[in-house]
């Protein structure tokens, strides 16, 4: 097996963007797995603490589309905070 092809744990930590790219990943379908078990997700609107009901989640998670985009600007924008991806 070749090391050619494979970087360094320190070269994988320099990449904020790929460590980016795996929490916004890994929460999004954290949230998504907790919608489609029916319950109701916390997230941060307009400076409160609100619970999201399980249809509104995947609505959310629909506008954003199969690669995880935000949506449109001219589309409602999906809560600010670590519950519900933007």
């Amino acid at each position: 097996m070749s090391n050619e092809n494979h970087k360094s744990v320190a070269e994988l930590l320099a990449d904020h963007a790929l460590i980016e790219a795996a929490i916004t990943r890994a929460v999004r379908e954290a949230v998504l797995a907790h919608a489609r078990a029916g319950r109701p997700v916390a997230a941060w609107e307009n400076g409160k603490a609100v619970w999201v009901s399980p249809d509104e989640v995947l609505a959310r998670l629909a506008k954003e589309g199969a690669n995880g985009t935000a949506p449109a600007k001219e589309d409602t924008p999906a809560p600010q905070g670590p519950a519900v991806p933007s």
